[in-house]
């Protein structure tokens, strides 16, 4: 074995002899996921049919960790056993795993921090996560950045890694983000502030202090926390030496950053590639599963580097299904994109399955409708059923001409039905049985019990074979967060709420606009569906479904595109695959494209230069998209670019936009005739027919600028040639 390098030596701290650790903590210290973790700990859900942890273990595998401490309390058994029989367990594997059972007390993050530095787990520098992380991002690069920074600071006691994105992403929850400060050149955390959306954050208060002694700071609300954390190994120790520590970035960070006495320093690694988020809630459990469906994860992927048992097999569309044959697809069923079914499923006569998860021996019957659910193993839906943005345990029983709508989380061994019709947000379990009733406090959740005692009998809407245990609505208790004070909040982190044009700094548009969503108040979702029609007729009446979902993809991708600052030859390759995907017409494309653009343009107060400037910027930078994603249309780009101005809150843009347009030579001064010639362009017969007039107008004075300066044009060269 050669001999370790001495600490005079320029080498990196890393060497050969030096083996990477990390802790997982697998405990989540909340019960976001009530009834579905009554039984079974949030690391063991299943995220496209592959258990939680996996995903958090191969995330670790591709950062080359070779020791893994998974510290954890709830469910402990079924934790030790997953790992015993996963292929992690083999030899061969390349990283070792070692289960670590803490204490009964151990009630946050700060006390398994405590209990990691009691049992002198860590021996060097560390990476700590939880054990919901999905990432792709190579942690080894920010350990050797992290110990590079540690031989010249010894107090950068640890690494933050952080993502870009913009203020609004699907895999950030709006309710649980946060303000950075940071110094502008040395990446260095001065400040940290949580934001949440109910009651709003609307300030930021760093210390004087610190804009005193850091010239040059960079507020940060545009960062996600990916939830990956290197330490140095002193920080156990620093849990240790301080007991009100319970939240690592409330408590732990804030502290670090606000003390006098430590003087220890805390640094952020802002990722540019790559892909983190954790599956901290069921908002953020959809959202990470779409992810992976469509391939955000590259190469965490159901058909490479999957870390469950089976494999898949990918087909246009981002369809997968298992390689192993043992799917049975009736002829008449429909299974739309980004949808993942299971070994030894079955999908009977005219079922229709669009972006959902189906496990692993479920069946299907005929004429049911599922729309962006996430079904676990060994369930059964029943005929003519319709399920809709819900997630459904293991060996559920859903029977005939039932009904889930958005938001629903139904517990394994549930039976509902015949002709159950379930609420939005609904939440059923099943009683406690002789054993159960029987076991100490600490291993059951109490709130079944508490549950129980409030309900009497079953909900006559589900069914007269139904075991469900119905859930209220409200908080049950003020602990873990979910007193009344954050029941609003907790709306944000739910499946099935769309929050992506919410005002957070608005009390009242939260409130209103929340419950407004989760009433069902909607006549028609954005996959083109009516959701309010009968129960009674089935199937519901489907309105141009693809051109529906098209949309709504389109729009999320060039979002994701525009905030994480996508080159735009990728950006448009990811249209043009989600355009053949739905097999939509060109024109829909430009459409979102333009709807797109003009949608990111701020409209600035009292417009003017400013207004301009922001018009060019975004023009300039995403402009060329248009005509990059397929075919070159400059009359259809200025007529749907009058639509959309129209019909929206950026008609003051419109002549501005076009000028734009123009500028970057996108669309050409005969363009703008041919267009202006149109009888369409005029607005007539058009239920936005004066906004369209005003358009056209604005246009006419467009072109009586071209005629003026052709004019001046042939005048110059009128005297020029006199001159001669």
């Amino acid at each position: 074995m050669p001999p370790r390098p001495t600490a005079g030596k320029d080498s990196l701290i890393t060497d050969e002899d030096e083996i990477l650790q990390a802790v997982i903590l697998a405990d989540s210290f909340n019960k976001r996921f009530r009834p579905l973790t009554i039984r079974k700990p949030r690391c063991l859900l299943p995220v496209c049919n592959a258990p939680l942890l996996d995903w958090t273990f191969e995330s670790l595998a591709l950062a080359g960790v070779q020791e893994v401490f998974v510290v954890c309390r709830s469910h402990a058994e079924q934790i030790k056993m997953a790992i015993e029989g996963s292929k992690w367990s083999k030899p061969g594997s390349g990283m070792k795993i070692v289960p670590i059972v803490t204490a009964k007390e151990t009630f946050s993050p700060g006390d398994a921090m405590r209990d990691i530095y009691t049992r002198g787990l860590v021996t060097t520098d560390f990476i700590l996560v939880m054990g919901d992380l999905v990432s792709n991002i190579r942690i080894d690069e920010v350990v050797r950045l992290h110990k590079e920074r540690r031989k010249t600071n010894k107090d950068a006691i640890m690494t933050i890694v952080v993502k870009e994105s913009g203020a609004i992403h699907r895999t950030r929850p709006i309710g649980d983000s946060a303000v950075f400060a940071l110094d502008s050149k040395t990446s260095e955390c001065l400040h940290y502030q949580p934001v949440i959306a109910y009651p709003p954050t609307r300030f930021v208060q760093i210390p004087r202090e610190r804009l005193e002694s850091h010239p040059e700071i960079d507020i940060r609300y545009d960062l996600i926390d990916c939830g990956i954390d290197v330490c140095s190994v002193e920080v156990p120790s620093l849990f240790q030496d301080n007991f009100d520590y319970l939240d690592i970035r409330r408590d732990f960070v804030h502290g670090v950053l606000t003390s006098d006495l430590l003087m220890k320093n805390v640094y952020c690694h802002i990722a540019t590639e790559g892909y983190a988020a954790r599956v901290k809630d069921t908002k953020s459990y959809e959202s990470v599963s779409k992810d992976i469906l469509s391939r955000w994860t590259f190469p965490l992927v159901p058909d490479d580097n999957y870390p469950g048992g089976q494999r898949y097999e990918h087909v246009r569309g981002n369809r997968y299904l298992a390689k192993d044959n043992t799917v049975v697809l009736a002829r008449t069923c429909k299974i739309g994109t980004n949808t993942l079914i299971g070994s030894s499923t079955r999908i009977s006569e005219d079922v229709q399955i669009h972006a959902s998860v189906i496990g692993q021996n479920c069946i299907i019957g005929a004429g049911t409708i599922i729309k962006n659910c996430y079904i676990f193993d060994h369930t059964t839906i029943g005929a003519n059923c319709i399920l809709e943005k819900s997630i459904i345990g293991s060996n559920v029983n859903l029977k005939d001409n039932s009904s889930v709508p958005r938001g629903c989380l139904i517990a394994d061994s549930v039976i509902v039905g015949p002709g159950a019709k379930l609420e939005p947000f609904d939440r059923l379990s099943t009683r406690r049985d002789e054993v159960e009733a029987e076991l100490p406090d600490e291993e059951v959740d109490s709130d079944v019990e508490e549950v129980e005692a409030r309900q009497s009998h079953i909900n006559k809407n589900l069914g007269h074979d139904s075991n469900a245990l119905v859930w209220p609505h409200g908080p049950l208790s003020e602990e873990d967060g979910e007193g009344p004070e954050n029941e609003k909040n907790l709306r944000f982190m739910r499946i099935g709420d769309d929050c992506s044009d919410i005002d957070i700094s608005d009390p009242d548009t939260v409130s209103s606009e929340s419950e407004s969503k989760s009433s069902g108040s909607e006549s028609e979702d954005d996959t083109g569906y009516d959701t309010t029609a009968s129960s009674d007729v089935l199937p519901p009446v489907k309105r141009d479904a693809n051109e529906s979902e098209f949309r709504s993809e389109a729009k999320q991708s060039l979002v994701r595109a525009f905030s994480e600052g996508h080159s735009i030859e990728n950006a448009s390759v990811e249209l043009k695959t989600l355009r053949m995907a739905f097999d939509v017409p060109l024109s829909l494309a430009r459409e979102a494209v333009i709807s797109a653009v003009v949608g990111w343009i701020p409209i600035v107060q009292g417009g003017g230069a400013p207004q301009r400037q922001e018009i060019a910027r975004v023009i300039d930078r995403w402009g060329n998209m248009i005509n990059e994603i397929g075919g070159v249309d400059p009359v259809e780009t200025v007529t749907l670019l009058q639509t959309m101005c129209a019909s929206s809150d950026r008609m003051p843009l419109f002549g501005q936009i076009l000028a734009a347009l123009y500028q970057s030579d996108i669309v050409e001064e005969d363009d703008i005739r041919a267009w202006h010639a149109l009888p369409a362009s005029k607005g007539e017969g058009h239920r936005a027919e004066e906004n369209l007039k005003k358009c056209w107008m604005i246009g006419s004075h467009m072109l009586q600028q071209f005629d003026a300066q052709e004019s001046e044009e042939s005048e110059s060269e009128g005297n020029e040639d006199d001159s001669e």
